[in-house]
């Protein structure tokens, strides 16, 4: 193990010890400043995210990935708008709750505390950068950044930046902390470091989160990829049908809450079927689907069963004609990653049977996928999405970082 590492992690746990002695109003105190701070150096973080911008493009990365990557005006509004919405949550942490005389005459409450120290490794999205250190903070959980390579420079004038926030405000700096070493063996390092680090929470490829399940000794809050459908169900509003998948795949590409697969009611009007297919094709969507969905327009490609379990996060969509809505549920456990799927219908049997049966982490009724996001939900911001079953699935905010412990008062009270 190296020192390095090690150094970080002591770090880490020794702040996470401190949390309880930062009050809601400096840890928001903290977050104000640091909104000021980005404000300030709105044009200098452009052109760190600039550089990083160019590099990435000489290595000949995916246009998906290079998407994520940017941070324009409207981007760091984004950033601005999730930190200044954290600092308007209630803090729930070192509450007590759900007080109750037991028969023994001892009283039990649960108190919500923070996880403890957790590590954030992420590829791309240097908006993490700040989403992840604004909830950490709130949430009192010492946190440990290691963005990718792609975005060090990006990531370097942040990380000054939220430095720059916790010392004016006396809170420990190695509260959050970031990892300036691009080699990936430190990853693998702290894998490892059980000891120190509570839970990590990747943000990334498949094979980024691949490689974290495999190796780390640690718990994981994560999902492996987005593989997120949309159903049209025979009774769905014409406007509905038409709008919501589009805006689902084509509004952006390369996000995991984009859909990927459509899946469309065969009594659904054929006429209006053909026009969605027409719609996709005129936006530059290539499409591959299922023999009955060929038959409504020459240009769409055959589709495999490979292409049904794909996240493709780019201008590319399966379609299938389903038979039935149990035929469309069953389709969407089988293929996709319990992520975020849609239903637009018209018909409240079918809506329930719909959210009742399906696995997912979030589901959709007459809405798009692109909505099931942290900001949108009201969380001010996300440090990930879980679909997992654990404590915290979904998109993951203030309360998904912490957990609860039980306080047993009394008065002298002993078991006999």
């Amino acid at each position: 193990m190296s020192k390095y590492v090690e150094t970080i992690c002591k770090k880490a746990k020794t702040s996470s010890y401190n949390s309880s002695n930062y009050d809601t109003r400096r840890k928001n105190n903290a977050l104000s400043t640091l909104i000021k701070e980005i404000r300030s150096c709105k044009s200098q973080i452009i052109k760190y995210n600039e550089k990083d911008i160019k590099l990435a493009s000489k290595m000949g990365v995916k246009d998906s990935f290079l998407d994520r990557l940017v941070l324009n005006k409207s981007r760091i509004h984004n950033m601005i708008d999730g930190l200044d919405k954290i600092i308007q949550i209630p803090d729930i942490t070192f509450l007590t709750s759900k007080s109750k005389r037991q028969l023994s005459g001892i009283y039990t409450s649960q108190m919500r505390v923070p996880i403890g120290v957790i590590f954030m490794i992420y590829e791309s999205r240097p908006n993490v950068t700040i989403d992840a250190a604004g909830l950490c903070l709130k949430s009192g959980n010492s946190v440990i950044l290691r963005g990718g390579s792609e975005s060090l420079n990006t990531n370097a004038i942040l990380i000054d930046l939220i430095k720059n926030s916790l010392i004016k405000n006396k809170i420990d700096e190695n509260f959050i902390q970031l990892v300036n070493k691009t080699d990936r063996k430190y990853v693998s390092e702290f894998l490892r470091m059980s000891d120190y680090i509570d839970v990590i929470i990747p943000r990334g490829g498949k094979g980024l989160i691949k490689n974290i399940i495999q190796n780390s000794s640690i718990p994981i809050i994560k999902h492996l990829d987005g593989n997120c459908h949309v159903y049209i169900d025979k009774s769905a509003k014409i406007e509905y049908a038409k709008e919501i998948p589009i805006n689902s795949k084509t509004q952006r590409y390369g996000v995991c809450n984009a859909m990927e697969t459509l899946l469309i009611h065969k009594s659904f009007s054929k006429k209006h079927t053909k026009e969605i297919i027409e719609d996709f094709l005129l936006k530059g969507v290539f499409l591959k689907g299922c023999s009955q969905s060929r038959k409504l327009n020459q240009n769409i490609k055959p589709a495999t069963d490979k292409d049904y379990f794909e996240e493709f996060l780019a201008p590319k969509l399966a379609i299938k004609i389903v038979p039935s809505l149990d035929d469309a549920i069953s389709h969407i456990n089988k293929y996709g990653s319990m992520h975020t799927d849609a239903i637009i219908s018209d018909d409240d049997k079918a809506i329930d049977k719909f959210k009742l049966e399906v696995n997912s982490s979030s589901v959709m009724v007459n809405t798009s996928t692109r909505f099931a996001d942290g900001y949108e939900y009201g969380l001010g911001a996300e440090i990930g999405i879980s679909t997992d079953k654990i404590h915290a699935r979904g998109p993951v905010g203030l309360e998904g970082l912490t957990n609860l412990k039980y306080i047993v008062n009394s008065k002298g009270k002993i078991k006999h």
